[in-house]
């Protein structure tokens, strides 16, 4: 069990292999730790609980738990059912469909795009950027899951604010929780995972730091196609269904905009599209289940570290994996 020690502010994991807590209000810490519980498939599709069993884990008592647990359900990551508690979620082949192709959509249109949005990105992020780059690939290739959930989820958030937008950030991540519950259960089903999952962020960093819009948006395309990719060939599952696969697979496609260097001079970083891109998981997905998020408060989906690597999802979509 989590205790209230955990609160504090060094311990990044419980003996149990549990993200510690370390955020300022409790809850936002047990959303958060909840919230990449989930994305790791440690809280199967199905599974209920109290709000008393999730006060009783954390250490804390029953109003923030409950807090936490409705804001996850507002976000459609739980189903509040009456008398019953809360109820993990279960997401099919057509739900990640929907997810995939929402969120290539966004940011295709978002590296076709990017010069009006570049300038006010703050590039002294860059080392962060690269340090989330570095920690998502050492997770990927050694294939610790745990790990590289939460890796991968900070890696594209951090990279989707070149896009100077919370909402669309916060919407991108939100799109990439639900792929890694997707695909974290599958994942975990195929085994050692070594050498598995997509482990070129430290490349997209590198396309970035050198304006290269194009390189960016041809490395945003092999995660988004290998996600795909690999989802599918661990469910015995086709591709013809997938709308948006000429998108990846034709990056030179005439921009909707004059194609420029990102950012243009050193002055003006690209970060933006690297963001967007990065936060691939994107706007107007229509989940059946999944009701539509509430606007999530800039870090709202950033919780305590949780590597994802590759897969990504973070094509968040699910992430991208091998």
């Amino acid at each position: 069990m989590v205790g209230s020690g955990l609160f504090g502010s060094s311990a990044s994991r419980s003996g149990d292999g549990r993200s510690a807590i370390r955020r300022n209000s409790l809850r936002e810490q047990i959303a958060d730790a909840l919230r990449e519980e989930l994305m790791a498939g440690r809280f199967p599709a199905g599974r209920n609980f109290t709000v008393k069993e999730i006060a009783d884990l954390y250490g804390v008592s029953a109003t923030p738990a409950r807090e936490a647990l409705v804001d996850l359900a507002a976000q459609g990551l739980l189903a509040a059912e009456h008398h019953r508690g809360f109820t993990v979620p279960s997401f099919d082949w057509d739900d990640f469909l929907e997810i995939f192709e929402a969120r290539t959509l966004l940011t295709d249109n978002a590296l076709r795009h990017l010069s009006g949005r570049i300038g006010r990105y703050d590039w002294a992020r860059l080392s962060s950027l690269r340090r989330r780059a570095d920690a998502a690939v050492r997770a990927s290739r050694s294939g610790q899951l745990d790990v590289l959930v939460g890796c991968d989820l900070r890696f594209w958030q951090e990279a989707a604010a070149l896009l100077c937008n919370d909402r669309i950030a916060g919407y991108l991540g939100w799109l990439r929780v639900q792929s890694w519950m997707f695909a974290a259960p599958h994942l975990r089903a195929a085994g050692d995972l070594s050498g598995v999952c997509w482990d070129r962020h430290g490349e997209l960093v590198d396309r970035i730091e050198d304006r290269d819009q194009a390189g960016a948006h041809r490395i945003i395309n092999d995660y988004n196609l290998f996600t795909v990719r690999l989802l599918a060939r661990l469910l015995g599952r086709t591709l013809e269904s997938v709308a948006v696969l000429s998108l990846l697979r034709d990056p030179e496609a005439p921009p909707l905009v004059p194609e420029q260097p990102l950012g243009g001079p050193a002055e003006q970083p690209p970060g933006e599209v690297v963001a967007e891109v990065v936060a691939e998981t994107v706007t107007e997905v229509g989940l059946g289940r999944v009701p539509l998020p509430r606007h999530l408060p800039p870090g709202r989906l950033e919780g305590p570290p949780h590597p994802l690597g590759r897969f990504g999802g973070g094509s968040g979509e699910p992430a991208p994996g091998r």
